[in-house]
């Protein structure tokens, strides 16, 4: 007769459930990483869209200078381009050189959407632009 050998089934079932874990824990953080750069992916999209928004503004206020030099454009009031909120600014100053005055117009346009800051969607882009006449 064979002397008898302990059982080992209790010791797989423990193991078993140990990789389960594991394997659970490490799908989880899958997820959330994958969640994180879709975020990230969507915000870059925003970020870029508020970019163009904001060269759209300085475009506008170039274009209204060549059509009417002298004075900084006024911009309609609800100004909005694509969803963002665009505030254009303009100011200008006057130089003598040599006896001929030029005009030097410091224009800066801002886009912003998504609420106030510090709001997961908020997104604000800012560009300036100067320009003689």
């Amino acid at each position: 007769m064979s002397p008898a050998r302990p059982s080992s089934a209790g010791f797989v079932t423990i193991a078993a459930i140990f990789l389960l874990v594991v394997l659970a824990a490490l799908g989880a953080f899958a997820v959330t990483i994958s969640s994180t750069q879709q975020v990230a992916a969507g915000q870059d999209v925003r970020g870029t869209r508020a970019y163009w928004a904001a060269r759209a503004g300085i475009e506008w206020a170039v274009g209204s200078l060549t059509a009417s030099p002298g004075a900084c454009p006024t911009p309609p009031a609800p100004f909005t381009v694509d969803g963002f909120t665009l505030t254009v600014a303009c100011t200008r100053a006057t130089f003598d050189e040599s006896g001929v005055t030029r005009a030097v117009y410091r224009l800066t346009a801002s886009a912003s959407a998504g609420g106030t800051a510090g709001s997961l969607s908020f997104v604000e882009r800012s560009l300036s632009a100067s320009v003689e006449f």
